[in-house]
This record gives structure tokens, C-alpha cells and sequence, in this order.
């Protein structure tokens, strides 16, 4: 039957280049790929291609790359694609009623959270910081809400303590791709039950905003080692070090470190102050947290690349008692001083 049904895919980042490498090599018949415009990138600003968009042209498909999916004539032209099934993963707008309601089939969702835990923008992330031991993939329809139709299938992803949400980036797009392979003959034939989900579960995981990703050293080291690699490899936690930001790529990790890691100050005194730099050596950074301390291993100052902290330390002091996460007190232009008085 896979080739008897008309697929529009729907995706833009590398999370959902396997998903249409699946479909292409499954023999189902894709008229056509949707993905976001291209954009200018790096610091020339050069116009690139989405990654999904780079898949499709591999494999003559045609692409449309509306602005807007929701305006008419994007609309129209995506009904020129004849679609019996809609399929989407990460594509980055979200589908008017008009293109809901378009499909025999329907239009399904490959979404990177066991649902409805963490609908959402940003559910790989969140999955991470709050330190969870498990995500996963839902294939679900998609309805007028966020991430809120009935779900068809999943699978359970393990996160083990050295993720990060580029690792599980990479994780999910396969391990989604595989569940779609799986799902698509059952839910064509008809042998789906989909089950709603329960609204009393549900989390959301907003877009990060730069406030979140500032590092709260009053937080437990395992709160903030989360946050470290929730944000690698984008967009990074930071502190503030000497009035300018200073990013935290790597950390050991506080329950479980490993052997030959270096070993922590015992004689911290009672109160020290969170953000506090305990000690500094050829094999990290130690610092006191609200709960325990925490060894920087990676990180990058302000117009520099990421380096290990021993080479942060060729070239750099961070002396024991160095504060950590003060930041620069903004002044006052002087006519704003002067309207005041």
C-alpha cells in the first residue's frame, strides 16, 4: 500500500532528515517536502538550506518553502501536492485547520517527548535539565492545540548521565524515524487505536530565553550540572566572571564521578558563598553551589573559543575565592542622572 498514498513531509532541522530518509527508502510515495525558507547564516550572513531541504533535493522532491504556512496561497500550493498523509517532525510553524483537515489520513506529528510530558519547542531540553532518566518519541495527530492530539505510538529513549541535548538530539531522530517505520503500515491498513491524552500530565517546555540560560549558583551541583549539558551545544549556560560572560561547556558529574577525577576541599567553610571558586587545577575548576560544589571542566570566555579548563588556566587566573556570577552593575547614561535631579 506505501506506494498508493500521496506523503507531503514536513520538517526542517537535522532531528527530522531520517524520518524522510525512512519514508524515501520504504518506497512510500513523497510529492513533495515542506521546510522552513533559507536563512542567512554565519557571520557573512550566506543564505543556507535547511538540512531537510538538502534530503529532499537528493531525492528529486519538490520543495515548497512558504514564509508562512497559514496564508492561501501556501495553502493552495501544498493542496497541489495531493496529500493522503501529512507528516511532521520539527518543522517550526504550526498547520492552520485548513491544512489539518486536507488529508485522508490525517496529519501526524513525530514529537521528541514521551507525551503529553513536555509539549512544546524545547522538550529535549527540559527532559535534560531537570534531570530526568528517560524521554522518548510519540507519534501522534495533530490537532489545533500544542502538541495536544490523540497519540499512536512511542518509545522510550534512556538518558544516561553524560547527555547532552545534542546527544539526544541525535538519539531521538533515529530512534523516531525507526517508531515511523514501524507505525506507518498500521495506521494506513487502519489498525490504530489512538488514545487521548491526559490533560492532567501535561508539562510544556517554552522556547529557552536567555534568562534561563544565566547558571543560579545557589542551586545544587546537580541542578546546574543538568543545566550544563541541557544547553550543549546550544545555546550554553553562562555566569558572569570579571564583568563579562563566561560560558560553562562541561562538568563532572556530582552523584557519579568517575575515577581519577580530582579531588574536592574539605575544609570549605560553613557559609561560603555559592559561586565561590574553591580551588583551581591542571584537571578543572571547583566551585561552591547552594548544595555541594561543582568541577568545571569546559568552558569559554567572552571572545574566545571552548577550551579545556586546564588551557583556560595557561592563560588565564581564576584564583580560589574568585566570585562567580556577579553581574555588571550597569551605569546610568549621565541625562538620565540629570532628569532625575
Amino acid at each position: 500500500m506505501s506506494g498508493n498514498v500521496n506523503i507531503v513531509f514536513m520538517g526542517t532541522p537535522e532531528f527530522a532528515v531520517p524520518s524522510l530518509r525512512v519514508l524515501v527508502q520504504e518506497g512510500y510515495r513523497v510529492t513533495g517536502v515542506v521546510t522552513q525558507p533559507d536563512r542567512p547564516v554565519g557571520r557573512k550572513r550566506v543564505l543556507a538550506p535547511t538540512p531537510v531541504k538538502l534530503e529532499a533535493e537528493k531525492h528529486g522532491i519538490p520543495v515548497l518553502q512558504p514564509e508562512r504556512i497559514r496564508r492561501p496561497e501556501a495553502i493552495e500550493a501544498l493542496r497541489g501536492l495531493r496529500p493522503d498523509l501529512i507528516v511532521t517532525a520539527a518543522y517550526g510553524q504550526i498547520l492552520p485547520k485548513a491544512v489539518l483537515d486536507m488529508p485522508k489520513y490525517g496529519c501526524i506529528n513525530i514529537h521528541a517527548s514521551l507525551l503529553p510530558k513536555y509539549r512544546g519547542g524545547a522538550p529535549i531540553h527540559y527532559a535534560i535539565m531537570n534531570g530526568d532518566p528517560v524521554t522518548g518519541v510519540t507519534i501522534m495527530y495533530m490537532a489545533e492545540g500544542m502538541d495536544t492530539g490523540d497519540m499512536i505510538s512511542k518509545v522510550e529513549v534512556p538518558i544516561e548521565d553524560e547527555d547532552t541535548t545534542g546527544t539526544m538530539f541525535e538519539k531521538l531522530a533515529v530512534e523516531g524515524a525507526e517508531l515511523l517505520k514501524r507505525t506507518l503500515p498500521d495506521l494506513l491498513a487502519g489498525r490504530i487505536t489512538p488514545v487521548p491524552q491526559n490533560e492532567a500530565e501535561a508539562v510544556y517546555s517554552p522556547t529557552i530565553k536567555r534568562e534561563d540560560e544565566r547558571i543560579d549558583w545557589s542551586q545544587p551541583a546537580e541542578r546546574i550540572f543538568n543545566l550544563v549539558r541541557a544547553l550543549h551545544p546550544r545555546p550554553g549556560a553562562f555566569t558572569w566572571w570579571n564583568g563579562e560572560v563566561l560560558k560553562i561547556w562541561g562538568c563532572v558529574n556530582p552523584k557519579n564521578p568517575k575515577s581519577g577525577q580530582p579531588s574536592s576541599r574539605h575544609d570549605v567553610p560553613d557559609g561560603t558563598q555559592p559561586g565561590t571558586v574553591l580551588q583551581s587545577t591542571e584537571q578543572g575548576i571547583e566551585v561552591m553551589t547552594g548544595s555541594g560544589t561543582l568541577w568545571i571542566t569546559e568552558l569559554q570566555p567572552a571572545g574566545k573559543k571552548a577550551m579545556a579548563a586546564a588551557q583556560f588556566l595557561r592563560g588565564s587566573r581564576m584564583d580560589a575565592g574568585t566570585i562567580l556570577g556577579k553581574e555588571p552593575v550597569k551605569e546610568e547614561p549621565a541625562d538620565a542622572v540629570e532628569s532625575e535631579q
